[in-house]
């Protein structure tokens, strides 16, 4: 089993955790049945959409 010689630094170890930061947020796109903006590859929360089909029943606000 690999187990390392050493232990990494603190600052070896914070170098690579450094780039965690530059990661940048995932654009929304818009829900081409209802407009609203939603997460890409994912289910429209507003009316349950998915590739133009409907695949989750949205309940109303009553």
């Amino acid at each position: 089993m690999a187990v390392p010689k050493r232990k990494h630094s603190k600052a070896r170890v914070n170098k690579r955790r450094a780039n965690w930061l530059r990661m940048e947020a995932v654009a929304a796109n818009i829900c081409p049945n209802c407009r609203e903006p939603k997460m890409p590859h994912r289910v429209c929360l507003s009316c349950g959409t998915y590739k133009g089909r409907q695949v989750v029943t949205i309940k109303e606000a009553e």
